[in-house]
């Protein structure tokens, strides 16, 4: 190239148009320091990156030989990168998507060098950089759980403590990394606050008048009344090079040879890379798919390049992958063309039409074939084979397989060599430090980790402990293995804290003796094989009511929609007003919803089971479940300690349980539900959930309407609604039926506000009075029922027709007090057999004392009677005479045996083959209301119920009818009239009974003497949350398959002894 002069060539010495001086008059050495104010800010292209864009360290090397046509000068370039579009510099579609993806490459190149959350450039803070998306590693997740921070990414913290979401930050908008200061404001604040003053600057997308790519100079700044010159910063002005050569030779990025020979004076024009090679590194930096995507140049054979061209991307310049075609008829690779659209914008990168990603689609199918069957070369060194482009990936990963075979038989040959690098010598593992164990084991460390999220879910736990019981089992260590298994698989050695929980609950352990056993065990064995007591409370959490996350639709009214709600206070939605004294008691409960919701997530596995069973599609069954819940309640009667301190408050209890009952599904297909889960043992105290515990007096009415007042609110909240709740990994629907069937006949009594069990209208379930009932004992329907027991309620409360008490009385049919809460009109299957056996030992009496010839006996002789029939019964029976009949006395006195026992004091024969037959029947008639389903268990008594029932009440009414004349008793009545009704209605009376509740009662004795505390309330808080883990399906299987712990642990402690009677079981066996 001719030599320059240095007025007048150079790479600023022809002007733009716009920035030219109006008197051409002015020379160029004038001209200079306008040039220098006024055209410094804007560099060329190639000087973007070197100049002014030095942060990111990268810059265009210099090439020889350029020439400057008068058309397109420097200026123009310069209007070029600071967005120009006019007809002037732009001349066709390819050019203008090439100074796009200029502009682009810039503006990210300098979005690279930022720090995304303070603006500073990286190079500038001391240490490392920290990517924005990524996860939080060791050091940093270490040092924020210390300060009580759980977050496992850096978006959570940045979000948390900048109050910045970086999650849906883009790489042409936002720089993707961050300086070692805002990390360090970020570990000081915990990961939740800030203590800096750190400003997030505001990132824009790239435009004509970006302030990265073209800053703006700052003009004359005023301070007080004096105009001042802005002194320029330091990257402003671009560094001038004191000798520079057209012909110099650039070597790497920043450095270059000069030759020897001629030096100039003047400026030195930086070049532009070839437009191909430019536009190639542009792509490059937008589409990153090198390592993807398949280069032309490996295709085997000689073929025409338009038809090589048809088969190449437009963007990335490579093989096409996954092709799509633009409504303009290009092909692309489905990823270049997204990622080109995300930056440039929704054109066509050849034609410039618009393209958005909806209007593409895939090309034809003979077209796909063509490109599927381009021969290419294997590239891999001594195959030279020649593939299909449809098979090549196969292809390739067979010599991945034999590179990885091959390294691996050359690793285990390593692995017998010992490297020692010099210096002392290599130490054991086991006698270095922790952190030097760590620093030797990391590569092994990281690559377990990596199998581990990969293959087996991120559980590096059992991945490790797996590797171990290998190695042990590979050596011969078998006993030490048999240990570790044990203790993976949570039974033997090392229990698992819900196996311990479940130990220490059902053994009624306190948390003082629980400890003592667990140090005990420790010290005598030398392994931990209970859990401590912190363990314990961490896996009770999971069981007990508030853990679980759920929502009703509707809402419930007047209940919070607040889930993680556990124990509280049964006062607390006490309503009292200025007159009332405080309430002189203590309750404790769960909130209804919340306790239902745990108890479902404790049947989880079974109902998944059982939609199994039943052949139904997990995914397929998210709503239409439908829950059983029977109701209990009952008192405790005295329950009175000596410990304990508090309010004077009355040492009676009452419990109200639940028992879920079924759980039955509706398919959308189907048009009948299938039951998928049925409590096996309805009856049993293990089933029974305690809701609510008082100190109050069952007979109490107002205190027991003020108790369970919010229950009831609750109660009828949730049948309005129904309960989402995730089981089995997908959100489930639930509607729920509630049942009070667990009641006695004076629980029944005061809360549908009936009078007392004395009462002449001798039935719950009827109008009947005694009279009526002793004169009619049979045919009699069920009538009561809630709604009518309110209405007659309010005709007592108004007397709207202005009677009289009798009168009154008699309209209402015994209807004294307001109800309170609904029961199921049915009759209690284990009080109705023990108000029986009261009754049949009553009978016994009279009969020993021949009372159908005496019309009134005294009180001494019937005290006499009674003597001998307890006498006798505890002689031949083994039955001790009890205050107050229990299921298991009215067991034994019912039966065949028991009446033998009796006619042996009875002196008239006729007299006791009266007693046997009526025995009889009873006995035929009982497995009905008992059983939990007569249909299947005994349908034979039940279909001949109605004539036994019959037979029976005219035995009664004819032999007995000095007893039953005029009157009859509670139980008696219901077992005679109303058992086919309840049994057709229900299909069973036996499983809805309250024994389950009853069976409870020495459950709370045990309990809070396994509690004793200084207060009454946390005692009570105490008792009712074990009861609640007493009763858990989860803890209960647990212990199922962990019978044999007592015999492990005999085994961890004396093991010498346990094979020694191992060996003579052995031969006893064989002997």
């Amino acid at each position: 190239m001719a030599e320059e002069s240095p007025e007048t060539d150079g790479p600023r010495s022809s002007m733009p148009a716009e920035l030219q001086h109006p008197h051409s008059k002015y020379s160029q050495w004038k001209f200079k320091l306008f040039r220098v104010r006024s055209m410094e800010k804007a560099p060329l292209p190639s000087e973007t990156q070197l100049e002014k864009g030095a942060l990111s360290g990268f810059s265009p090397p210099v090439a020889s030989n350029i020439e400057l046509d008068n058309t397109v000068g420097p200026g123009s370039v310069m209007k070029l990168c600071l967005g120009g579009k006019s007809k002037e510099n732009v001349e066709g579609p390819g050019q203008r998507v090439d100074m796009k993806l200029l502009e682009m490459d810039t503006h990210m190149n300098h979005l690279r060098c930022l720090c995304r959350l303070c603006g500073n450039v990286l190079r500038k803070v001391k240490g490392p950089v920290h990517d924005v998306h990524a996860d939080l590693d060791e050091a940093s997740k270490g040092a924020l759980r210390k300060m009580g921070c759980k977050f496992t990414s850096w978006p959570e913290v940045i979000l948390k403590v900048f109050k910045v979401g970086v999650t849906e930050d883009t790489e042409a908008v936002h720089p993707l990394s961050f300086c070692h200061c805002c990390w360090m404001v970020a570990i000081r604040g915990g990961g939740v606050c800030s203590f800096s003053r750190t400003r997030v600057p505001e990132w824009h997308p790239h435009s004509s008048s970006c302030h990265l790519c073209s800053p703006k100079k700052p003009s004359f700044q005023r301070t007080g009344r004096k105009k001042r010159k802005a002194i320029p910063r330091a990257q402003s002005l671009a560094k001038r090079t004191r000798w520079d050569h057209s012909n110099s030779i650039a070597i790497g990025e920043r450095r270059t040879l000069k030759p020897f020979g001629d030096r100039h004076h003047g400026p030195v024009l930086r070049a532009w890379k070839k437009p191909s090679i430019q536009r190639e590194h542009w792509v490059k930096n937008i589409t990153r798919c090198q390592k993807d995507h398949l280069s032309t140049t490996l295709i085997s054979e000689t073929l025409p390049v338009d038809f090589l061209f048809s088969f190449t991307c437009l963007v990335c310049d490579h093989l096409l992958f996954d092709p799509v075609q633009s409504p303009c008829g290009h092909l692309f690779c489905r990823k270049c063309i997204i990622k080109c659209n995300h930056v440039l914008g929704p054109h066509c990168p050849a034609c410039n039409l618009p393209c958005a990603p909806d209007d593409l689609t895939p090309p034809a199918k003979a077209f796909l074939s063509a490109l599927h069957s381009l021969p290419l070369l294997c590239p891999r060194g001594g195959c030279g084979q020649q593939v299909r482009l449809d098979s090549f990936k196969a292809h390739c990963l067979g010599h991945d397989l034999n590179e990885q075979n091959t390294n691996k038989q050359s690793s285990e040959l390593d692995i017998y060599l010992l490297t020692n690098k010099g210096g002392r010598p290599r130490q054991h593992l086991l006698s270095l430090t922790r952190r030097a164990q760590k620093h030797r084991l990391r590569d092994l460390k990281n690559q377990v980790k990596v199998f581990a999220d990969k293959e087996e879910g991120g559980d590096l736990k059992s991945v490790c402990q797996t590797l171990f019981l290998l190695a042990l089992r590979s050596v011969n260590e078998h006993r030490q293995a048999d240990e570790l298994e044990a203790m993976m698989q949570g039974r033997g050695f090392g229990l698992h804290p819900a196996v311990c929980l479940a130990i220490r609950v059902n053994t009624f352990l306190s948390c003082s003796q629980y400890h003592k056993m667990y140090r005990t065990v420790k010290a005598t064995s030398g392994r931990q094989i209970f859990q401590p007591l912190h363990t314990l409370r961490a896996a009770e959490k999971e069981l007990l009511p508030g853990f679980h996350q759920f929502e009703w639709q509707p809402a419930l009214k007047n209940v919070s929609a607040s889930c993680n709600v556990g124990i509280i206070n049964g006062l607390s939605g006490w309503t009292s007003s200025v007159d009332d004294s405080p309430p002189d008691t203590i309750t404790r409960r769960f909130r209804y919803d919340v306790a239902l919701v745990s108890a479902l997530k404790d049947l989880e596995e079974d109902i998944m089971e059982g939609l199994r069973e039943s052949g139904m599609e997990d995914s397929a069954c998210t709503s239409g479940f439908t829950v059983m819940i029977k109701e209990s309640c009952d008192g405790m009667g005295d329950v009175s300690e000596k410990h304990g301190g508090g309010p004077v408050i009355p040492e009676k209890a009452v419990r109200f349980s639940i028992t879920i009952m079924s759980v039955s599904v509706l398919a959308e297909d189907e048009e009948e539900a299938v039951t998928i889960f049925t409590e096996p043992k309805p009856n049993s105290e293990l089933s029974c959930k305690p809701i609510c515990l008082m100190f109050v007096d069952e007979s109490d009415h107002e205190t027991l309407t003020a108790l369970l007042g919010p229950l009831v609110a609750e109660r009828n909240a949730m049948k309005e609604s129904r309960l989402i709740l995730s089981i089995g990994g997908l959100p489930r629907s639930f509607r729920f039926h509630f049942r009070g069937t667990g009641y006695d006949e004076k629980m029944v009594r005061e809360m549908e506000g009936l009078e007392a069990s004395g009462s002449s209208y001798v039935c719950t379930l009827c109008d009947s009075t005694r009279v009526e009932a002793s004169q009619n004992m049979v045919l009699h329907a069920i009538t009561r029922s809630h709604e009518e027991n309110l209405e007659r309620y309010e005709i007592w409360r108004t007397n709207p027709f202005s009677e009289s008490g009798e009168e009154l009385r008699d309209r209402v049919k015994g209807v004294s007090a307001k109800p309170f809460m609904e029961t199921q009109p049915t009759m209690d299957a284990l009080h109705c057999d023990i108000g029986n056996a009261t009754e049949f030992y009553k009978i016994f009496q009279d009969e020993i004392g021949e009372v159908y010839h005496k019309a009134n006996p005294s009180r001494e002789e019937r005290r006499t009677w009674r003597a001998a029939l307890d006498k006798q019964l505890r002689k031949k029976l083994n039955l001790k005479p009890v205050m107050r009949r229990n299921g298991n006395y009215a067991r034994k006195l019912m039966t065949e045996e028991a009446v033998e026992v009796v006619c042996e004091l009875v002196p008239s024969e006729e007299r006791r083959e009266a007693l046997r037959e009526l025995m009889r029947l009873y006995i035929q008639m009982k497995p009905v209301w008992r059983s939990s389903c007569p249909a299947k268990e005994c349908p034979d008594q039940l279909c001949r119920y109605s004539f036994n029932s019959q037979s029976f009440a005219e035995l009664l009414s004819s032999t007995f009818k000095y007893r039953y004349n005029g009157k009859i008793t509670n139980y008696l009545h219901k077992t005679l009239a109303h058992v086919p009704e309840i049994i057709e209605r229900d299909g069973s009376i036996g499983a809805w009974a309250s024994e389950g509740n009853e069976s409870a009662n020495k459950l709370f004795r045990r309990f809070r003497k396994m509690n004793a505390r200084q207060s009454k309330a946390f005692e009570l808080e105490d008792v009712l949350k074990h009861h609640w883990l007493y009763t858990s399906k989860y803890l209960q299987k647990f212990m199922e398959a962990h019978k044999d712990s007592a015999k492990a642990l005999q085994a961890t402690i004396d093991p010498v002894e346990n094979l020694e009677d191992e060996d003579m079981s052995l031969v006893v066996t064989d002997i």
